[in-house]
């Protein structure tokens, strides 16, 4: 009986921690999307790169590579108003704690308290990002996440992309939204 005992009692030590790590594993960014994507005050916009309808014979090989490294935008903006300043304080915060995760690192951050603040941060190896991520806040507008998703994308090509995209002619309001909000 002693051993079935401590048999039964390991068997329930390994069940909880088992659990308890599965529970544990924090919040990620696209677990805070899918959470927040249909809540009041949220907008959530994908894009497929075929919706930016950009004449590929316009741009420059390594601007080419970079569009067909991507898949798609995801953005998920919180539109700030006198009745939700308090959330959009406290969901600001939240998007901070989640991109403080050292699987998210650091290409860039600036603004001011004024003019807003943003960061980009990406997932995978800056010649093979898995996801660049774009977030910026500004207490009299709103926050925005923007997650550009795809394969073996290159930071610096993407760069060169979004530059290619802001001189093309738009045509749609949520994109031309979208693009005013990465300026």
């Amino acid at each position: 009986m002693g051993t079935y005992q401590s048999i039964k009692r390991i068997a329930l030590v390994l069940i909880l921690i088992t659990t308890f790590t599965s529970c544990n594993q924090g919040l990620t960014l696209q677990t805070y999307y899918v959470d927040n994507e249909l809540k009041p005050g949220f907008t959530s916009l994908d894009i497929p790169t075929s919706f930016l309808e950009l004449d590929e014979d316009d741009l420059t090989a390594e601007q080419l590579e970079a569009y067909e490294s991507i898949d798609k935008l995801n953005m998920l903006a919180f539109v700030v108003d006198e009745n939700n300043a308090e959330q959009f304080t406290t969901e600001v915060e939240h998007v901070k704690t989640i991109l403080k995760d050292p699987k998210y690192e650091e290409l860039m951050r600036g603004g001011s308290t004024k003019d807003g603040k943003f960061m980009v941060k990406f997932l995978g190896d800056p010649d093979s990002l898995d996801e660049l991520i774009l977030f910026g806040h500004r207490p009299d507008q709103g926050f925005a996440i923007v997650r550009v998703l795809g394969d073996d994308m290159n930071a610096n090509q993407i760069v060169k992309l979004v530059n290619s995209i802001q001189m093309s002619d738009l045509d749609s309001d949520e994109i031309s939204q979208f693009m005013d909000f990465l300026q």
